[in-house]
């Protein structure tokens, strides 16, 4: 199912951009969700919940904080988000490079609706290859999961607990064994930073005070024989973002 974000401080085209999606998704026969905000502050106070969208559409010329800047506060949680502003003006490339902006769509332009089918078939054909998906099998039953869905991954009790961010956050288990984990994840971002935590490093806000701050608001522990790795591991992410 696609999960849509609609940011525009307009009402009309909030509701032209949903009928719009509504229509072309009906017609691929793709189920879909689609909420609307009123500004991008909005949509970021979200926080972490802003992953269970797979596309926003921005308005660059929003009041209190544009488009532009929504689009960095996401990327500083998701990499994976499909970014499409919605503008009146075109003077806005260089800024959407910087956030890997995947179209423009002009509001004044009569080819509106074809320009946004185009924008979604183009964002269908990439997430054939860009979205990592994995099985795992849980004491829940075996589920498919988006790997930037996953927080952390906790080892308590001879069980692996998963948190992660469906429609809300979700705790998985399964017997296994983190050090298993560790190996085939490392790859797709995820960092040891203690003997019990397995960490989306994408989902770290901060690293201090032996503590690893997570954008939910969690505190997960940092030993001192761990913590300087891991400060510099997490440098390391922010600067390549």
């Amino acid at each position: 199912m696609f999960r849509i974000a609609i940011c525009d401080d307009e009402k009309y085209f909030c509701e032209s951009i949903r009928d719009y999606i509504f229509h072309y998704l009906k017609r691929a026969a793709i189920l879909c969700e689609v909420d609307t905000f009123c500004s991008g502050k909005e949509f970021i106070e979200l926080g972490i919940e802003m992953v269970r969208y797979n596309v926003v559409f921005l308005d660059i010329n929003m009041k209190e904080m544009d488009g532009i800047l929504t689009a960095k506060k996401i990327r500083d949680i998701s990499k994976e988000m499909f970014i499409v502003f919605v503008t009146a003006y075109v003077n806005y490339t260089l800024e959407g490079y910087k956030v890997d902006a995947i179209r423009y769509l002009l509001k004044d332009n009569a080819n509106f609706e074809n320009t946004l089918s185009e924008c979604m078939e183009a964002i269908i054909d990439k997430m054939n290859y860009r979205v990592v998906k994995k099985n795992f099998d849980f004491m829940e039953g075996t589920r498919e999961l988006f790997l930037e869905r996953i927080l952390y991954i906790e080892s308590r009790l001879h069980k692996l607990e998963f948190h992660v961010m469906e429609h809300e956050m979700k705790v998985y288990t399964m017997y296994n064994r983190l050090n298993e984990l560790e190996k085939s994840l490392a790859k797709y971002g995820f960092i040891r930073i203690h003997q019990s935590y397995l960490v989306n490093i994408k989902y770290i806000k901060g690293i201090a005070g032996y503590k690893a701050i997570l954008n939910n608001g969690v505190e997960l522990i940092v030993p001192k024989a761990r913590y300087k790795s891991v400060r510099d591991m997490f440098i390391s992410y922010r600067g390549e973002i």
